[in-house]
């Protein structure tokens, strides 16, 4: 595939005008980053076993199919629950450790080149994502991008409350997050850019002048046709990944199952020990 190219902004626009607006899961990173971070908890006791089964549900759906706003609201729910009471920063450091871990091996070197080449060219570079902010943050600050925006979970003295700070950052909660910041920061939408992967990324590429579907679902490619917005496929072929997808989700639950089975197994034996 082409290196992707950027349209002619024009010499009037200032560079410090045009934003680049990035979706993060199946547009930078393969997957659902809130998995993995579920995953990175798990290990260190947050979660119980039939948490991180579920979780690893909605993750090989998630995969397959794209996004459900009814999945994405039930794993919000659950996970305020699941941190109501946990440390702000210890949160933020197996966050840290789960971007070196595990989010680092799978971005898409197709969408680095893409942000890198906005950064180049002196442009504003966000993260728009449903994802929590905190982990979105240290996406954005290890990619060198200018910052992000994502679901804010409530938190007073360090500490989460279980409530969120409004709304889950998604469709068109995206969109309006994207015209307070331009306002802010003095961007000029007309001469933005954005990238999604789903069709709940339509409301925040009607925003800008140059949208680009990276990775899309099939509504959002037919969507992206109908209006005439470019597609770019950092996946492979994708009869490829089709089967990659497949594989990815057979090997994933045979590992969150082994985890369960491990996590059984620990259980039992500690109980038997303590007789």
């Amino acid at each position: 595939m082409p290196e992707p190219t950027e349209p002619d902004t024009g010499a009037a626009v200032q560079p410090g005008r045009v934003a680049a607006f990035f979706d993060v899961d199946n547009t930078i990173i393969r997957g659902a980053s809130s998995f993995h971070l579920a995953v990175g908890l798990y290990r260190r006791g947050f979660f119980r076993s039939s948490d991180i089964v579920r979780f690893a549900g909605h993750q090989a759906r998630y995969l397959a199919f794209g996004e459900n706003r009814q999945q994405i609201d039930e794993v919000r729910e659950r996970a305020l629950e699941i941190m109501q009471g946990r440390s702000v920063a210890e949160v933020v450091a197996i966050a840290e450790d789960i971007y070196d871990e595990v989010l680092s091996l799978r971005i898409f070197p197709g969408t680095q080149r893409l942000l890198d080449q906005h950064l180049r060219a002196g442009h504003q570079v966000w993260l728009v994502t449903a994802t929590p902010v905190e982990i979105a943050d240290i996406i954005a600050r290890r990619l060198g991008a200018t910052g992000a925006i994502g679901t804010v979970a409530e938190h007073r003295e360090g500490f989460y409350t279980g409530r969120l700070v409004g709304d889950l950052l998604h469709g068109k909660a995206k969109a309006s997050a994207v015209r307070a910041l331009a306002e802010r920061q003095g961007v000029d939408l007309s001469q933005s850019f954005a990238y999604g992967d789903s069709t709940n990324d339509v409301p925040i590429l009607s925003e800008v002048g140059f949208p680009c579907a990276i990775n899309p679902d099939g509504r959002l490619r037919r969507h992206a046709a109908e209006v005439g917005w470019p597609v770019r496929e950092f996946r492979g072929r994708r009869n490829a990944t089709r089967r990659g997808v497949d594989a990815a989700t057979v090997a994933g639950s045979a590992w969150v199952l082994g985890l369960v089975v491990r996590a059984v197994r620990r259980a039992l034996r500690a109980r038997w020990e303590g007789r």
